[in-house]
């Protein structure tokens, strides 16, 4: 069995097949973070009729300048079955807002996963030190670094943290030398899968065409990269999944 750690079936044509088709891999509950405010509308409807989809709701980087109502944002984070702040963070590697919106942001809504004691889902590119040093000055707060894709060096620094990390698509691609050496190094302990679907493509499923089906794929690749069997991939990882966002 698994567990999508990061996935959005709302952006699917069909979203109810993208879900069945994942349930008949194997895949027992799906994580879906809404980003901006369309989404967080898409994620409640599609919440509110699935029982194993466990929303979460923040403001992406890339919408940092949208209006941010911490009020709006901390009544869908107290519905029930909400599990994770996010997707938050920063980029300062796309032509996004600038750091000086973003940061604002990205703070006030880590203040609001402490007040709430939930854990956060977080993008991050082109801005680690950044984030590092924010994560560090204003407090320890429970989460997952997701789409993770650099080296055991900068994952070492997160996991000191006390965060998760997410692995996707990026390591079941032979070329792909430094996430995949970070899959090798991070303990299984600290590893969740997710596919960022359909978003982030994996080894012959190119980006726009995945689904959470996929998780298996980058379960088998963490398997074959780890010498182990992929049903002890399926058991930490859902393990690690259902503590980290509390999982019944």
């Amino acid at each position: 069995m698994f567990i999508d750690s990061h996935c959005h079936p709302y952006h699917a044509h069909d979203p109810l097949a993208v879900l069945s088709r994942a349930r008949s891999c194997g895949v027992t509950d799906f994580v879906v973070p809404a980003y901006d405010h369309d989404s967080w509308t898409a994620v409640t409807h599609l919440d509110s009729e699935h029982a194993d989809v466990h929303p979460a709701f923040g403001l992406h980087p890339w919408v940092a300048d949208q209006p941010l109502d911490l009020v709006e944002l901390e009544t869908l984070l107290r519905r029930p079955g909400v599990v994770a702040v996010g997707e938050i963070g920063l980029d300062f590697k796309l032509d996004t807002p600038a750091p000086s919106i973003q940061i604002p942001v990205f703070r006030k809504q880590l203040a609001l996963a402490r007040d709430l004691d939930l854990p956060v889902i977080l993008h991050v590119r082109g801005a680690s030190e950044e984030m590092l040093e924010i994560l560090a000055s204003d407090g320890p707060v429970p989460g997952v670094v997701h789409a993770f894709t650099r080296g055991p060096e900068l994952a070492r620094r997160f996991l000191d943290l006390g965060l998760y990390l997410g692995l996707g698509g990026a390591i079941t691609r032979p070329t792909a030398r430094r996430p995949r050496r970070s899959a090798l190094a991070v303990p299984l302990e600290r590893i969740v899968l997710e596919t960022d679907a359909p978003s982030i493509g994996l080894e012959g499923v190119p980006a726009g065409e995945s689904e959470p089906c996929h998780v298996v794929q980058v379960a088998t690749a963490l398997a074959e990269l780890r010498g182990v069997d992929v049903d002890e991939i399926s058991r930490i990882t859902t393990r690690n999944a259902r503590e980290l966002f509390h999982l019944s």
